[in-house]
């Protein structure tokens, strides 16, 4: 394994990295010896088998900080990045954030139970989108960006297409997406490329989450050309390509990684 990031010193800040793409995105970096930085929330019952997956990333001979905070609260943000600055040291510089939280309301608009309201939007905005920009101003604010950084976050055909329950987080992907294009132009004349990876149907925890999964994962494998999911390791192998020297003139895109399910019907 060709570890072509170690010896730039770089790290990646993972915003959700305990489960799922994130988690793939952070092992996979890893591997081509990336640093890596957690931002995660879970309970204690998920931490033992969380603590392993970092155990296992570190067994790369990277560095690994990992927290269990609330990635949208200010103050834990800072806490965060100081300790970050001094893990990093004088040498060390992020490479790249990638974006994963999956935080958000999956209820209907049209129900007599529970209704999607409108605190859920801004529950669901502020964690899978506005999240992206609060990070990224803080890391170049505080200068911790390397002079060719990528800022990743994974959006889905939700940002576009309306699925039952799908609302709130719809929101959320259509504005994430246009923060991210913000991000590409605003912030070029720094070095920061940024673009959204829209990943395949994935069967990972947030999915199953989503009422009604089990019909989306029948129909997509039907649908895809290669006939089946994307899995989170197809993901983090693009997130991998975007963070090479060879993906600095990528900027500003939504990116398909899902074996051609876009273009495809069942």
């Amino acid at each position: 394994m060709v570890k072509e990031f170690a010896s730039h010193h770089y790290w990646a800040l993972i915003l959700g990295g305990s489960s799922g793409l994130g988690l793939a995105a952070a092992r996979k970096l890893a591997m081509h010896g990336m640093n890596i930085c957690i931002v995660h929330r879970d309970t204690r019952v998920d931490m033992e088998r969380i603590n392993s997956d970092f155990q296992d990333i570190r067994a790369y001979g990277v560095q690994v900080l990992a927290y269990n905070a609330d990635a949208v609260n200010a103050g834990k943000r800072q806490e965060v990045l100081a300790a970050l600055k001094v893990a990093m040291g004088d040498k060390g510089r992020v490479r790249t954030v990638v974006h994963s939280i999956a935080k958000g309301n999956l209820k209907a608009m049209n129900s007599d139970n529970a209704r999607l309201s409108t605190d859920d939007f801004h529950i669901t905005l502020g964690n899978m989108a506005i999240s992206l920009y609060d990070w990224t101003q803080e890391l170049v604010e505080q200068q911790l960006f390397a002079p060719d950084a990528r800022v990743l976050s994974f959006t889905s055909e939700g940002s576009s297409k309306a699925w039952k329950h799908y609302g709130a987080v719809a929101a959320a992907k259509a504005a994430l997406e246009s923060i991210s294009r913000q991000i590409a132009l605003e912030f070029a004349p720094l070095g920061l490329r940024a673009n959204c990876i829209q990943a395949g149907v994935t069967d990972t925890r947030s999915m199953q989450q989503i009422p009604g999964s089990e019909h989306i994962i029948t129909y997509t494998k039907q649908r895809n050309p290669f006939h089946r999911l994307t899995t989170p390791e197809d993901v983090a192998n693009a997130v991998y390509l975007l963070c090479k020297d060879e993906a600095a003139w990528i900027n500003g895109a939504v990116i398909p990684v899902n074996g051609g399910e876009h273009i495809s019907q069942a």
